[in-house]
């Protein structure tokens, strides 16, 4: 693709971003490419149709997200209930300031299109991988399959609250973090200790 097509997807992304933002997950393509100045038919010429549009956003919010929560659980030198908590709080932090586009690409664009579910359902899996081999290489987990088990169920125990926590806005940030790295520390101590 050349720079000013390139150049031009951003720009048309970054009209999805604003409004599904604003107008919240259930926007229509119309909408999204009136916020763009532009017709559907154009939109989807640019992205193939709305399931390249869709992976396009995922991609674009994505790598961001893994990237910051990779960097949180495995810093060097801090405690893993610290490293819990921290990277817990980022993941709460991130979906909440941008709770409309992750609903958005957890459920609407998942449930539309099975590409972008299959990208978003590889993307908590790989994650949940990562964290098992960390549990593993530092001896967190008994064993290997331990490790891939615990490592797995930690990040679906924090997506599912997270999802909670987003249509439970009254409920203190603090005490959801506190929560889940409790229970987080609690499951891989008593992994360590078979």
């Amino acid at each position: 693709m050349s720079g000013r097509d390139d150049e031009r997807r951003r720009a048309l992304l970054d009209a999805a971003d604003r409004v599904i933002r604003r107008e919240g997950p259930e926007v229509s393509m119309a909408v999204i490419a009136a916020e763009a100045g532009i017709t559907k038919p154009i939109l989807y010429r640019h992205f193939g149709d709305k399931s390249g549009l869709y992976q396009a956003l995922a991609d674009r919010h994505v790598r961001a997200v893994v990237s910051r929560l990779r960097q949180e659980f495995a810093a060097q030198g801090v405690p893993a209930g610290e490293r819990a908590r921290r990277t817990i709080y980022a993941y709460l932090d991130m979906i909440s300031a941008d709770h409309e586009l992750y609903r958005f690409l957890f459920y609407r664009a998942g449930a539309e299109d099975t590409r972008t579910r299959s990208r978003m359902v590889a993307v908590v899996r790989g994650l949940g991988e990562e964290l098992g081999h960390l549990l593993a290489h530092e001896g967190l987990a008994a064993d290997p399959v331990r490790a891939q088990v615990l490592g797995h169920a930690l990040v679906g125990m924090v997506q599912a609250t997270g999802d909670w926590w987003l249509d439970h806005p009254q409920a203190d940030r603090v005490e959801v973090v506190d929560g889940l790295a409790s229970a987080a520390v609690a499951v891989i101590s008593s992994a360590t200790a078979t």
